[in-house]
C-alpha cells in the first residue's frame, strides 16, 4: 500500500508499506507490459500468532509448465520487437511476477505492476497518482487468483488477460470490468462436458472439484446442465491442493464406497497430480475419468499416473496449434537467467537434477551443476510441448496488446511516442482487436470479453513403455446449433481397464417396455425399480415414467408392451356349450314333431280327441317355435336377433301358456258340464277357446310392440364385467318391458297352474289335469330359480341360464302333456278307449 505522510518540510510524500517485490523476470522497454505466473504450485502452510510482522510466503513445488508460459510471453514480446510491421520502433518491456498459486501474493504482486517498487515518491502536485506502470498484465492461469488481481486492477482498468482462467463467473464485466481471456469460458466447457456424459450413456456419476472458484463455479454449472439432461451425481466432493491428507482420505473412502464407475473430474492440474498421487497409493483402476481441459492435455500428469489409474480417460482440450519458433525459444533455457538468480538457480538445479556449489542443501553425492548443461537427454515436463495450445493463448494475449497499442499509436511506418497512454484507451482497444496470427488463428473477444468456445475431445490411450497417446477422437463447437455441437469420429476408443467396451455407469438398469420407473425413496431420481405394467397397462419405450391405458375395446399383452384387441365372447355354436345347447333345442323341436306326427296320425283316436285336439295341435306348434326361438340366443349378436330373441321367446310362450290354459279350462268346463242342468259348455266351446288363445296371445303381443317401439332391445358391448376380453350381448333396453314380457308369461304360468290344481282330483282314467299341473309345477319352478340365477350369471351364461329355462319349461310341457299320452298311444292301444277315458270298465270280449 501506497500512504502520504508528511516531512517537516510539509512535503507530500507517498511511502509503501511493507516489503517491495521484485519481479523474477524482467526486461526494460519503451512500454512495460506485466506478466504473474505461478512458478510454484504451492507453499508452506504456517500459523501467524499476530504477535510478530508476517514472513513471506516460502513457495515450494516448482512448476515447469508455468515456466513455459512465462517463455510463451518472452518470446512473443521478441517476436514483436524484432516485426517492423507491428509497433515499429517502440519495444515492449516486460514484469514477471511469480504468484505461488497464491491469491494473496497474485494481488500483492498486482499491485506492485500498478504501483511500481519505489519506497518513497518523489514529491508531485497531485500525491500518490501516477500512471499504471504497465499496460497490460498477462496472467494468471488459475481462476481465483484472476479474480483477486481482476478485483484489484480493475478499478484502474488495467486490462488482465489471462491464457488459462475459465471459470466462467469472470465473464462478469461488472465486477471484473477489464478482464479478458483468450480461453474458452466454462460455461461452454462444463455443458460440453455434460453432453459428453449423456453421450456415452452415463446417468449415474461421481464428481471431484478444486476447492476454489475454477472448480466450484464450473461444477456448478455441470451439475445443472446434467441434471437437465438426465444425468445424476451421486457424489460431488471438493478438495485443495493444501488440504490436510484425511480430507484427501475421506474422498478415497468415498470413491470406494460408491457405486458409479465414471468420475468427472473439473480439478487443475496442480491438484490433480496431488490426487493421482494418493489414488495411486490405493490402487483405485477400473474408474472410467471425464476430464476438463485444465489436465486431460497434460504430460505430466499422465507421466505420474505410473499405476494406469487414468488409462482411457476422456476429456476436452483446446484445439492443438503450432507457433513456428516457440519451442525452440522455450528450451532456450538461458534466456531465463535474468534478474532473479535465486529463482534461475532453483530452476536449473531442478531441471537437470544438480546443485550449484553455493547452494547450501548441496549433497556430496549429487552432481554438481555448471551453468552450461543442455537439454539434450533430458526428457520431464519441461521439455514436453503438448501444452503448446495453452502457450499459444499466451502468444494471442500479447498480440492482443500489441496490436492494440498499434492502433493507440497510429503507427504505420513508425509510431507516435508523444500518445500518452492510459490503461482505459488500451482496455476499450484490445476489445475490438480482430486479426489473424501467423499461424492463421483467429483473435477476437466478444462482449464478456472471451474468445468462441471450440474444444477439441481427447482420449488417453495407453502404448508400450508406459506411454500415453492423447488421441483427439471429436471436436465440440459451441457456435454450431445444438443437435451438432458435439461430434465424436468413427475412431476405436480405449476406455478404462484398456476395454474397447463403453463403461455402463448407471444406478439402475433401463426400464425394458412392459415397465415403468418408480424411484427409490430417498434417492436421486436416477435411482428407480422397474414395476411391471398393471393388466391393461403399456409402456412401448425403454425408461418408461409412466403406463397407458388401452382404449377400452383393446388390452395388453402378456409383455405389456402393446395393446390387442380385446377378444370378443358371446355365447356361439362353435364351443362346447353352445353346441349342446343348440343339440338340446334341435332334439326338442324333432322330439316335438315326432310328437305331432304321432297325434296327427291317431287324430281320431279318443285320447287325442278327449281335450280339444285342434288346442294339442296348436299347442305343439307353440312348442315348436319354443325350442326354436331359444336358437336366436346363440350366435354373435345383432340388431335384428336382438330385438328377436325375447320378443320371439315371450309371444311363443304366451301362446304356448294360453293353449295349457285353454286345455284346463276345457277339462274343467267338461266336468262341470256333467253335473245335472249344467249348460257351462256352451260359454267356453271351440270357438271360445280360439279366442282366448288369440287373446292372451295379442296381449303379450302388445307388450312386445310397446316394448319394441319405446326401447328396444340392442346389441351392447360390455367392457366391464371382464378386463381382458369384450362380452357381446343385448342389452335389454328397457328392463320394464323385459319384466312386464317375463311376468306376463309368470302370470298366466300361475293361473294355469292354480286352474290344474283345483281340476286335481276329478275322475277320470286319464285326468289331464294332473299332467297339466306337473307340467306347470316344472314350469314355474324353472322360471323362479331363473330370476335370481339369470341376475347373478356373467356374461354369455346369463344367456345360457335364458336358454335352459326355456328349453326346460319346454321340454317339461311336451313330456308331462304329451308324452304319457304318446305312451298309450305307442304302446297301450287298448287304453285308447271312450270307456277307458271316462273310468269304465271294459268288456271282457267283443
Amino acid at each position: 500500500m501506497l500512504v502520504a505522510s508528511f516531512s517537516q518540510a510539509e512535503e507530500p510524500v507517498c511511502r509503501l508499506r511493507g516489503d517491495p517485490e521484485s519481479p523474477q523476470l524482467s526486461k526494460d522497454g519503451d512500454i512495460m507490459l506485466g506478466g504473474i505466473f505461478s512458478f510454484h504450485s504451492s507453499w508452506k502452510e504456517r500459523r501467524d500468532t499476530y504477535m510478530h510482522k508476517p514472513l513471506p510466503l516460502e513457495c515450494t513445488s516448482l512448476d515447469f509448465r508455468e515456466f513455459q508460459s512465462a517463455q510463451a510471453m518472452l518470446f512473443t514480446i521478441e517476436e514483436i520487437n524484432n516485426s517492423t510491421d507491428l509497433l515499429p520502433g517502440i519495444s515492449l518491456g516486460y514484469k514477471i511476477y511469480d504468484s505461488c498459486g497464491s491469491i494473496a501474493r497474485s494481488v500483492r504482486v498486482a499491485l506492485a505492476l500498478a504501483n511500481g517498487n519505489d519506497i518513497v515518491s518523489a514529491p508531485s502536485e497531485a500525491p500518490c497518482t501516477r500512471p499504471a506502470r504497465v499496460q497490460a498484465i498477462m496472467g494468471e492461469s488459475s481462476s481465483s487468483p484472476c479474480m483477486g488481481i481482476a478485483t484489484v486492477v480493475g478499478p484502474f482498468n488495467i486490462p488482465l488477460i489471462s491464457h488459462f482462467a475459465t471459470c466462467a463467473c469472470l465473464s462478469d464485466k461488472t465486477k471484473y470490468p477489464s478482464f479478458l481471456r483468450t480461453i474458452p469460458s466454462d460455461y461452454y466447457q462444463s455443458r460440453a462436458l455434460a453432453q459428453l456424459v449423456k453421450y456415452f450413456g452415463w446417468t449415474w456419476v461421481g464428481a471431484i472439484r478444486t476447492n476454489d472458484d475454477y472448480g466450484n463455479n464450473g461444477m456448478a454449472t455441470f451439475i445443472e446442465t446434467a441434471q437437465q439432461l438426465g444425468i445424476c451425481l451421486e457424489y460431488s466432493v471438493s478438495f485443495f491442493r493444501t488440504d490436510p491428507p484425511d480430507k484427501i482420505q475421506k474422498i478415497i473412502d468415498i470413491m470406494k464406497a460408491s457405486t458409479s464407475k465414471v468420475i468427472v473430474a473439473f480439478v487443475s492440474h496442480m491438484d490433480f497430480d496431488l490426487l493421482i498421487h494418493e489414488l495411486s497409493l490405493h490402487n483405485l483402476t477400473g474408474y472410467q475419468w471425464v476430464g476438463c481441459e485444465s489436465w486431460i492435455l497434460d504430460s505430466l500428469t499422465a507421466e505420474l499416473d505410473t499405476h494406469h489409474i487414468l488409462d482411457g480417460a476422456i476429456g476436452l482440450s483446446i484445439p492443438k496449434t503450432h507457433v513456428s519458433g516457440m519451442r525452440e525459444f522455450i528450451l532456450d533455457v538461458k534466456s531465463l537467467n535474468s534478474s532473479s538468480n535465486e529463482m534461475f538457480t532453483e530452476f536449473w538445479e531442478t531441471l537437470f537434477s544438480c546443485k550449484f556449489k553455493q547452494s547450501e542443501s548441496s549433497a556430496e553425492n549429487q552432481r554438481e551443476c555448471t551453468g552450461h548443461e543442455d537439454l539434450t537427454g533430458v526428457h520431464n515436463s519441461f521439455t514436453d510441448m503438448s501444452l503448446m495450445p495453452i502457450f499459444n493463448n499466451v502468444y494471442k494475449g500479447v498480440y492482443a496488446v500489441a496490436h492494440a497499442l498499434h492502433s493507440i499509436l497510429g503507427c504505420n511506418e513508425t509510431c507516435n511516442n508523444k500518445v500518452q497512454l492510459d490503461p482505459f484507451t488500451i482496455l476499450q482497444h484490445i476489445k475490438k482487436v480482430h486479426f489473424k496470427t501467423k499461424e492463421g488463428d483467429e483473435v477476437f473477444f466478444n462482449e464478456d470479453g472471451d474468445p468462441a468456445a471450440k474444444y477439441e475431445i481427447i482420449n488417453w490411450q495407453p502404448r508400450e513403455n508406459d506411454v500415453v497417446d492423447f488421441v483427439m477422437v471429436g471436436l465440440y463447437d459451441a457456435s454450431l446449433p445444438a443437435e451438432k455441437q458435439l461430434n465424436l469420429h468413427n475412431k476405436t476408443l480405449i476406455w478404462a481397464k484398456n476395454s474397447t467396451q463403453v463403461p455402463v455407469s448407471v444406478c439402475s438398469e433401463k426400464c425394458p417396455p412392459g415397465t415403468r420407473k418408480v424411484l427409490q425413496k430417498g434417492k436421486p431420481v436416477c435411482c428407480y425399480d422397474c414395476i411391471r405394467c398393471a393388466e391393461g397397462e403399456i409402456s412401448n419405450i425403454t425408461d418408461s415414467v409412466t403406463c397407458v391405458r388401452c382404449q377400452p375395446e383393446f388390452w395388453s399383452n402378456e409383455r405389456r408392451d402393446a395393446c390387442v384387441k380385446k377378444e370378443a365372447e358371446f355365447l356361439s355354436y362353435e364351443e362346447i356349450m353352445g353346441a349342446l345347447l343348440t343339440a338340446a333345442s334341435l332334439f326338442g323341436t324333432c322330439m316335438t314333431v315326432v310328437v305331432s306326427f304321432i297325434f296327427f296320425r291317431h287324430r281320431k283316436t279318443p285320447i287325442v280327441r278327449a281335450n280339444n285336439s285342434e288346442l294339442s295341435f296348436l299347442l305343439l306348434f307353440a312348442l315348436t317355435l319354443c325350442f326354436l326361438c331359444s336358437l336366436t340366443f346363440i350366435g354373435r349378436p345383432s340388431e335384428w336377433s336382438c330385438m328377436l330373441r325375447h320378443t320371439a321367446f315371450g309371444i311363443t310362450f304366451v301362446l304356448c301358456i294360453s293353449c295349457v290354459l285353454g286345455k284346463t279350462i276345457v277339462v274343467l268346463m267338461a266336468f262341470r258340464a256333467t253335473l245335472p242342468g249344467s249348460n257351462v259348455m256352451k260359454w267356453f266351446g271351440p270357438a271360445q277357446q280360439r279366442l282366448s288363445v288369440v287373446a292372451f296371445t295379442l296381449i303379450q303381443v302388445l307388450i312386445c310392440i310397446l316394448w319394441l317401439t319405446i326401447n328396444p332391445p340392442f346389441p351392447f358391448k360390455n367392457l366391464l364385467l371382464y378386463k381382458d376380453r369384450i362380452i357381446l350381448e343385448c342389452n335389454l333396453g328397457s328392463a320394464v318391458g323385459f319384466w312386464a314380457v317375463l311376468g306376463y308369461i309368470g302370470l298366466l304360468a300361475a293361473l294355469c297352474f292354480i286352474l290344474a290344481f283345483l281340476a286335481w282330483k276329478l275322475p277320470d282314467n286319464f285326468n289331464e289335469a294332473k299332467f297339466i299341473t306337473f307340467s306347470m309345477l316344472i314350469f314355474c319352478a324353472v322360471w323362479i330359480t331363473f330370476i335370481p340365477a339369470y341376475v347373478s350369471s356373467p356374461g354369455k351364461f346369463s344367456v345360457a341360464v335364458e336358454i335352459f329355462a326355456i328349453l326346460a319349461s319346454s321340454f317339461g310341457l311336451l313330456i308331462c302333456i304329451f308324452i304319457p299320452k304318446c305312451y298309450i298311444i305307442l304302446m297301450k292301444p287298448e287304453n285308447n278307449t271312450k270307456k277307458n277315458m271316462m273310468g269304465k270298465a271294459a268288456p271282457k270280449s267283443f
